[in-house]
């Protein structure tokens, strides 16, 4: 009987989608199903055909403040993104910048400027206005 990986044990699970990530370090991207911000990114890494190892934090169970996540991002907060040396804690960040920068391939933002900008702009509707009412810390 094989010995069960670090992944296994911890209940992680890996979702490999299209294209590997630059280099031997794999996208890790830190997530808890329910979270919207964390669905933007998943969205956007299947969409650019990325391959990445999703890590399950447990809201509810408190996970976001074990000692080993709060390495990755202090405030407690899904998603995080690991790209090597790398780490982005905010799903604006995360999808409207580096994704798109970094891995061109399928892009998720039209290239005409103005375009552009009126995504920015409802993203940041979104981002600042909707959805900080259905965070964890304002619904308890």
């Amino acid at each position: 009987m094989r010995d069960r990986s670090e992944e296994e044990r911890r209940g992680w699970s890996v979702t490999k989608v299209g294209v590997e990530a630059e280099g031997e370090n794999k996208l890790k991207l830190y997530s808890y199903w329910r979270s919207s911000c964390s669905f933007r990114i998943r969205i956007a890494l299947n969409l650019k055909g990325l391959e990445y190892q999703y890590i399950p934090v447990n809201l509810l169970k408190g996970e976001q403040f074990s000692p080993e996540f709060q390495k990755l991002n202090p405030i407690g907060y899904v998603p995080v993104l690991v790209d090597g040396d790398m780490i982005i804690s905010d799903s604006f960040a995360i999808f409207m910048v580096y994704l798109e920068e970094k891995y061109p391939q399928h892009p998720l933002l039209p290239s005409d400027l103005a375009k552009r900008a009126l995504n920015f702009q409802a993203a940041n509707i979104v981002s600042s206005s909707i959805q900080p009412l259905q965070n964890l810390a304002v619904l308890v």
